[in-house]
């Protein structure tokens, strides 16, 4: 069985403006930057609101995101996680299955 070169994957979405709010909410709430605040060791996180769904891996997409989402890989501000599972249920998102968060370092309250 042979690997299947996907050339060309649409990875445009649209969330209901009640699944945005909801999932953002949680995406936002204090114990989760508190634990995305310790995986990284910076002293704080903040959410940029920006989400994108992971595209297969090829000549045009060798990160697995979007081209215009690589250079938040590439810097050192900035972290890109996946959407816990459980997030996207609570929030009842089902299409897309999967999402990416961006988020930047941030200020503490303590600097």
């Amino acid at each position: 069985m042979g690997l299947k070169i996907v050339e060309n994957f649409d990875s445009s979405f649209a969330l209901a403006p009640e699944a945005k709010e909801a999932l953002f909410s949680l995406l936002t709430g204090e114990a989760f930057l508190t634990q995305v605040t310790e995986q990284t060791a910076w002293t704080a996180v903040e959410f940029t609101e920006l989400l994108f769904q992971p595209v297969p891996y090829s000549t045009a997409t060798p990160k697995g995101m979007p081209a215009e989402f690589e250079k938040y890989k590439e810097s050192d501000e900035h972290i890109i996680i996946n959407v816990p599972p459980n997030f996207m249920f609570k929030a009842k998102i089902f299409k897309p299955t999967r999402l990416c968060a961006i988020y930047r370092k941030g200020q503490s309250q303590l600097d």
